[in-house]
Order: structure tokens, then sequence, then C-alpha cells
């Protein structure tokens, strides 16, 4: 009897242990710029860091508009489109860095409500193996002078 107990705390042991060797996602520098007020969509950037054993994916962003989506902006001859994605990947170990002009989430559907100095937009990032992890997007103004065009 001891020694099935003892296999089965062994066993329940193990189990937890690679249950816990996942992604450890955390979230910083969540902000996004203040938009116009005809604005219809707003970019939302952060950095997701990934401090587990297991590679993970973001699959989704939720918040409360219209849509939400995860994009990319590709270039082509000169000209930036941004295009909807399945997904983001953040390795084990690594640290992705959503900004503009490049992997991002888009607020949809602001339709004359647009985000202003000051707000803060809370949303929870949906990952592959860590789940929901709640974060709050700091609207910020847009520094015109840190853009080179």
């Amino acid at each position: 009897m001891k020694r099935t107990t003892l296999a089965a705390m062994a066993l329940f042991t193990l189990s937890a242990t690679s249950a816990f060797a996942e992604s450890v996602i955390s979230i910083t520098d969540a902000k996004a710029f203040e938009t116009a007020p005809s604005a219809m969509a707003g970019g939302g950037f952060m950095q997701i860091t990934n401090t587990g054993t297991t590679d993970d994916r973001l699959v989704a962003v939720e918040a409360d508009f219209p849509r939400v989506e995860i994009h990319t902006t590709e270039f082509t001859d000169g000209v930036a489109r941004m295009m909807h994605i399945d997904g983001i990947d953040v390795p084990a170990g690594e640290t992705v860095t959503l900004e503009p002009g490049a992997l991002h989430v888009m607020f949809m559907g602001l339709q004359g409500d647009p985000l202003e100095e000051g707000e803060t937009v809370p949303a929870t990032l949906i990952f592959e193996q860590a789940g929901e992890v709640p974060v709050v997007f700091n609207i910020v103004k847009r520094d015109m002078a840190a853009h080179n065009h």
C-alpha cells in the first residue's frame, strides 16, 4: 500500500512538473497611440516575453471593440500595407516586440470614439499554451519627432 501511494505521488509530481514546464508570459510597455476623431482603427504595441521552457503563440486579442486583430506590416514598392495574421510565435526564453511598422494589434471600429491620451484599453491576450493573459494598453501621445520618414 505504501509503495502504491509513493508511486502515485511520484507520478503526480512528475505530471505537475511537466504541466508547469510551459510558457510563462509577461507583458511590458503595452500602449496604443492616440487617434484622430475620424479614425476607424488604432494600433496596440507591447513587448511579450516568454520566460518558460515551451514555445507559445499569441492567437487572439479580445477587447471592447467591434473587431480586434493581430497584424503585420508588409512593404511593397515603398508602400506599407497592414495584413491580418493568425498569430505571433513567442519562442521560449525570448521577447517579441510589437511596434509601429511591424507586428501590432489593431483595435477596429472606433466609430467616432477616438483613443485619447490618458485613457486605457483593457484587453485579454490569448496564447496557445499560457491561455488568457490580461493586459492594459495605455493611450499615449504619438511623438512625431521620433518618426523618421
